[in-house]
């Protein structure tokens, strides 16, 4: 058995970190963790669920693997249309292999998905 778990998912930001961390936040219907600077910010420490951790750096580095975060929704239409209230951009609408998702940017252009509960 492994003792390896999930404990982040970690997200390069451009910009201000904790600005980002609150567009998830507003996203998720949660906060942005104590102790957020526009350096380094997360959402969900401490709770029952992965921790998004959002760090800015000075570069992206070429060719590193982008990361994207998978969202469930009850209401798939209605949280894509708030999530674009809030910032982000639709991108497209995907309806394979019995699963229907859609997949949006945040407002630094990081891709991430909502998917509808089945």
């Amino acid at each position: 058995m492994s003792d390896l778990r999930i404990a982040n998912i970690t997200i390069d930001c451009s910009g201000d970190a904790s600005a980002l961390a609150g567009f998830y936040a507003e996203l998720l219907r949660t906060g942005v963790d104590e102790g957020a600077s526009p350096y380094f910010a997360t959402v969900g420490r401490g709770g029952r669920s992965v921790t998004l951790m959002f760090v800015r750096v000075p570069d992206r580095t070429p060719g590193k693997n982008s990361v994207h975060v998978d969202l469930q929704a009850a209401d798939l239409p209605a949280e894509v249309e708030r999530a674009v209230g809030l910032g982000a951009k639709h991108v497209k609408d995907f309806d394979e292999h019995g699963v229907v998702w859609s997949t949006l940017a945040d407002p630094e252009g990081n891709l991430f998905d909502i998917g509808a509960s089945s």
